[in-house]
């Protein structure tokens, strides 16, 4: 691994990649490194780090509006919110389970790099749709500065919603403004247990559908639940659909009465209280229901909720597969046995069928270096993508290669 460059300020990185623009030295941009091992693997001779690059520029909790600088430790921006009874409303998943690094090694830079959100995006929305404005450096060492401080239509391009999810690829993310929203005071969790994979994704459609603001939906194979903390809901390994409400004690009463006798029809339903649906979801959101095992492979698809029991289903006709359907079945996390390809054929030929999107989340790096980790697009998607990339990054040194080959 090459050394590692940590720029203590916004011109010493901007040197830094302009020196190796001029000399053509492919950079691996990254913050704490907790996510190195996502994406391609990057062979870079060179390795910068916004590590240094970290505080909160302002906050102001009456504006429901903070500015970080990225390599700002997540949970150190997450505690100061919590002290106004705030948060980041989108809930970033912490993916430290997934790769076996430090929980606390996350950096608000990444969240916004990978466009990481959490079991409330199918209620609130993605990261990038709370994220005002940002400050980067391109691939020529020039500063952009796009977005404010307010939410407000976008005229021509969008660069605050373009740069979040580019993997650092287009440009270096050095500081991000982004909208925060009041804590929910109270949480309850309604959910059912052993339902076949169709049912328990009706029973979440059909909650989504209502008025009660569901704001988590998740259904776990049994194997997968026997990793939740619940003592009493973990050692029964048998299929769990949850659903979370969040809002006033008053509200959430009414609430989950409705909503359960609404919901009668698929079966007995159950209620967890406040501490009890926190740990659960604070589970959920830390991936705590997936292995820890490198060498299995991590695949997240995002299908079509009507489409995710069918598509667990074909592959479960030849491989062993262990499934959890997050946001309805929108996004399905898949635990494959250990093998030379991730599976990739078989995966990506029976996604074909069902017009699904896939990225192979974790596998190790001798897997991830001979296929494509990121979903292969159409040629004019890809055109697209080379197009910005040259756009941003004319030499092709930022992160090269970490989401396509070439790229």
């Amino acid at each position: 691994m090459p050394d590692v460059t940590m720029p203590t300020t916004e011109a010493e990185l901007a040197d830094f990649v302009k020196t190796a623009r001029v000399s053509g030295t492919p950079i691996e941009v990254c913050g704490f490194r907790s996510k190195r091992e996502a994406g391609r693997p990057a062979n870079c001779a060179a390795l910068v780090s916004t590590a240094r690059l970290g505080g909160i520029v302002f906050y102001e909790p009456s504006e429901l509006v903070v500015r970080a600088r990225a390599g700002t430790p997540l949970h150190e921006l997450e505690a100061t919110l919590a002290r106004k009874n705030q948060e980041l409303a989108f809930e970033p998943t912490d993916l430290s389970r997934i790769y076996g690094k430090d929980s606390m090694a996350a950096s608000l830079g990444s969240v916004a790099a990978m466009n990481i959100s959490g079991p409330r995006r199918i209620l609130k929305g993605a990261a990038r749709d709370y994220l005002l404005g940002l400050r980067a450096i391109n691939g020529e060492g020039e500063t952009i500065n796009a977005g404010g401080r307010v939410m407000k239509n976008v005229t021509g391009v969008d660069l605050t919603r373009g740069l979040c999810g580019s993997w650092g690829t287009l440009a270096v993310i050095t500081e991000l403004t982004f909208k925060v929203l009041p804590k929910a005071p109270e949480t309850r969790t309604v959910f059912f247990v052993g339902l076949a994979d169709e049912a328990a994704v009706g029973v979440m459609s059909a909650a989504m559908g209502t008025p009660y603001e569901v704001s988590g939906t998740i259904h776990l194979h049994g194997a997968l639940v026997a990793r939740l903390a619940d003592p009493e809901i973990a050692p029964a390994k048998t299929a769990l659909t949850a659903l979370r409400l969040e809002g006033s004690p008053q509200s959430l009463a009414h609430r989950v009465e409705r909503l359960r006798r609404l919901l009668s029809p698929f079966g007995e339903s159950y209620e967890l209280d406040h501490e009890r649906s926190r740990y659960l979801w604070a589970d959920v959101r830390s991936l705590a229901f997936l292995s820890a095992q490198f060498d299995r492979p991590l695949w997240r698809i995002s299908v079509a909720p009507s489409k995710a029991a069918p598509v667990v289903r074909a592959l479960s006709a030849f491989l062993d597969v262990r499934a959890a359907y997050e946001w309805s079945g929108g996004q399905l996390w898949l635990e494959l046995p250990p093998s030379a390809d991730a599976s990739v054929t078989d995966v990506r030929r029976v996604l074909a069928e069902y017009d699904a999107d896939s990225m192979l989340m974790r596998a190790p790096r001798s897997v991830r270096s001979g296929i494509e980790i990121f979903h292969p697009q159409p040629v004019a998607k890809m055109n697209l993508v080379r197009a910005l990339k040259k756009s941003f990054d004319p030499a092709g040194i930022l992160n090269p290669g970490r989401m396509y080959a070439g790229v």
